[in-house]
């Protein structure tokens, strides 16, 4: 059977690219080929089945800033298609979108099946094809034609998109054929803790944390959350993101330092001796000025050992000091990492010199195009990734 574009992978990036490419010419005949037994699995469950479409950050130069692999490579096709483009394109399908606090996008149906279902219908309407259960078992270049080798039977192409995300095994299929690609390891976890004494206080969260990596420099701000096995939040995986590598190379075990109010060590010790004397007579325990969950205070006052103390002029420089310290340097032992429920992104893929980032076509093989996670580019939590699979979608599509 012969297409005009064969799309390799049933996620968004693939189904983005496909359609966009059916709406820029009427006349191509598109397919895309998922292996498992469903399309957009991952568009499913994604932010807790409410689907994270995009950020509101718009200006490439600042969008780029989220990505620690890619930054260096995207700002070019940020340009092109960002993520005010994004938000116009799913407005133009119909769908109304809204943007939280915090900066990330919604269907304002809080529903990824509305995200599902505008493809699904899309697709349907320009007559794209949709196979699943297909495995690609080889792909080659033959005239000017590309041959897929598929479970199902030969197919023949103009055009060949994969798109397989974050598959290993594709990856493998890669490497073999001569591409260069960096070998996957996880991103966007979770930390597991030695000692659990902490997860007392499972469910607190702060909202401005420093964690930092001991001995590697890598650091992050944000909301910390306590868990039962140890730190989430959007700081911790933010930190597992910008770190991946290293830490995959600690094989997870690290010490990581926490700054619970983003504070300098002086200035709190400072901010101690001055309650001293204002408010000297007022409980160590009910007068928080950091103002840090109760618990959480108490938690840390006992690590200190302070409680001992019942107000605040009974206190010494000492004990002011270590507060200051486990305020601004509390120091926990990894020992492992956890997948975060709402994230699953791999750090790895093919290497960016390899492909032209203003078509995503491969440098070395005309008609070869690669968009979405199977590119070595990775985002933080917040519709980063979500983003880097439109805009390398969009631009396959105009390119083809």
């Amino acid at each position: 059977m012969k297409y005009d574009l064969v799309v390799v992978g049933g996620g968004a990036a693939g189904f983005f690219a496909a359609i966009n490419a059916a709406m820029l010419n009427r006349n191509l005949k598109i397919i895309i080929l998922e292996k498992s037994k469903r399309v957009l699995q991952k568009v499913k469950i994604s932010g807790g089945g409410r689907c994270n479409v995009t950020n509101v950050i718009s200006k490439p130069r600042d969008l780029i800033m989220n990505y620690p692999r890619g930054e260096d490579y995207l700002e070019n096709p940020f340009s092109k298609f960002t993520s005010t483009d994004t938000i116009k394109w799913f407005e133009n399908q119909g769908i109304d979108l809204h943007a939280e606090k915090d900066g990330r996008v919604f269907p304002k149906t809080n529903s990824s099946q509305t995200i599902i279902d505008c493809f699904l219908d899309l697709c349907q309407k320009h007559r794209i094809s949709i196979e699943t259960s297909i495995e690609v078992k080889s792909f080659k270049k033959e005239n000017d034609a590309w041959v897929i080798d598929t479970s199902n039977g030969v197919l023949e192409t103009e055009k060949l998109l994969l798109a397989t995300g974050s598959s290993p095994a594709f990856w493998n299929k890669l490497a073999q054929n001569g591409f260069n690609v960096t070998s996957p390891v996880p991103s966007l976890f979770t930390f597991t803790l030695k000692n659990k004494e902490i997860a007392q206080l499972s469910g607190l969260s702060v909202p401005d944390a420093k964690v930092s990596i001991s001995g590697s420099g890598e650091s992050k701000n944000g909301p910390l959350l306590i868990t039962h096995w140890g730190f989430s939040g959007p700081a911790i995986l933010k930190l597992s993101s910008r770190a991946a590598l290293k830490l995959n190379n600690l094989n997870y075990e690290f010490i990581l330092r926490v700054n619970w109010i983003s504070k300098g060590r002086n200035d709190i010790l400072e901010s101690l001796k001055a309650i001293a004397q204002s408010d000297g007579k007022k409980s160590i325990i009910t007068h928080n000025p950091m103002n840090l969950p109760t618990r959480l205070w108490r938690f840390l006052c006992d690590k200190a050992e302070i409680r001992q103390f019942q107000n605040w002029a009974e206190c010494g420089k000492k004990h002011y000091k270590t507060l200051s310290e486990v305020l601004t340097d509390d120091k926990y032992e990894v020992t492992g990492k956890s997948t975060n429920k709402d994230e699953f992104v791999t750090a790895g893929g093919l290497d960016l010199d390899e492909i032209n980032l203003l078509t995503y076509e491969h440098k070395q093989h005309h008609g070869l195009y690669f968009a979405g996670e199977i590119l070595n580019i990775d985002g933080y939590t917040g519709g980063f990734n979500f983003q880097a699979a439109w805009t390398s979608g969009f631009l396959v599509a105009k390119a083809i």
